[in-house]
């Protein structure tokens, strides 16, 4: 029994949208477009029309998914003033209580009302619509990590994303970060769909997702993560999702090596790539330059490229994939 309960774990573990690869998710796509601009004041009767003409739970929930994040306008100015109370409020339970009940009941109304909420909402939405289709979906509360984090200040949960179960497995998905990006000129939403954060592979996943309860992460003894590992692993972007089955190496964000040390970066694509389209951004802070590795390698949808440092000094590297910035990494190299 032992056994085989390790081996469903292990099975459950790898849980990812390649297990799907004969679905044609066209008509799911089709229904959410067919739909969109419908009002959240009926639930039931907008689960009903997005789900009722599909066969399979997985093109239900993909029509569910694909409308939540195509009709949900991500509210920054909201997320950022809930950041803010939190803090202040954080040695006082009281206030902090009083804060988030009021905030909950904000936040509800807001996305009802105007279509917009922030990551708790979108994760509450997905859970609801998906419930009503009779599908078993649950909200999952934890720490993200992007670019803009000040990891130092990580102290509090600030992200919720989803997990859904299908034919008995259960996998992960994050409606907010799949929703768009803000604009870098004007910081405000655009809709930007990125479909790498449906069904996402768990070991990508748990480079910039950790919740708040272990069982979410749904990794095998092997390859589990920990808060530790978690903060020290590398910045990905939302276009590692949309190029990358896993990130794996180098492990961690902050690197320390020797003058003329080969770094290693190794990746597992979602489809091939050209090798003339691979660079590395690095950045020594009084210079940067864009350069394509002389070492690069495409085998079995793994990339490996291979880089050495030549001189002494602390660099920051930005690794890209055409003109999408994938990953970001710092290296010390020292004499």
């Amino acid at each position: 029994m032992r056994y085989l309960f390790l081996f469903i774990f292990v099975f459950q573990s790898h849980a990812q949208i390649s297990d799907f690869d004969t679905i044609d998710f066209k008509k799911a796509d089709r229904m959410a477009l067919e739909y969109k601009n419908e009002r959240l004041d009926n639930l039931p009767e907008l689960a009903y029309k997005l789900t009722s003409s599909l066969t399979t739970d997985v093109e239900r929930f993909r029509a569910i998914f694909t409308w939540v994040c195509s009709n949900i306008a991500n509210d920054y100015g909201m997320y950022s003033k809930n950041m803010r109370k939190r803090q202040r409020f954080k040695n006082d339970s009281v206030r902090l209580e009083n804060w988030n009940t009021q905030f909950r009941k904000a936040t509800l109304k807001k996305l009802l009302k105007n279509n917009r909420t922030i990551c708790t909402g979108y994760a509450y939405l997905l859970k609801e619509l998906a419930n009503l289709a009779n599908i078993e979906c649950e909200m999952v509360h934890g720490f993200a990590k992007t670019s803009t984090i000040n990891i130092e200040t990580l102290d509090a949960p600030n992200h919720s994303w989803n997990a859904v179960k299908l034919n008995n497995k259960w996998y992960l998905c994050d409606p907010t970060w799949a929703s768009g990006i803000p604009n870098p000129s004007t910081l405000q939403f655009e809709f930007q769909y990125n479909d790498g954060f449906f069904l996402a592979n768990p070991e990508l996943f748990a480079i910039n997702h950790f919740p708040v309860y272990e069982k979410w992460l749904f990794l095998d003894v092997d390859n589990k993560s920990t808060f530790k590992t978690f903060i020290e692993s590398p910045i990905v972007y939302g276009q590692a999702y949309a190029n990358l089955n896993n990130h794996i190496e180098p492990k961690k964000m902050h690197n320390t090596i020797q003058k003329n040390e080969v770094v290693t970066f190794k990746y597992q694509l979602i489809k091939p790539v050209n090798t003339e389209d691979i660079s590395l951004l690095i950045d020594s802070g009084s210079n940067s330059k864009k350069v394509h590795p002389e070492l690069i390698s495409t085998k079995n949808q793994f990339l490996t490229v291979e880089y050495k440092f030549e001189h002494r000094g602390f660099y920051d590297v930005h690794f890209f994939i055409g003109t999408d910035l994938i990953s970001t990494y710092t290296f010390k190299v020292k004499s």
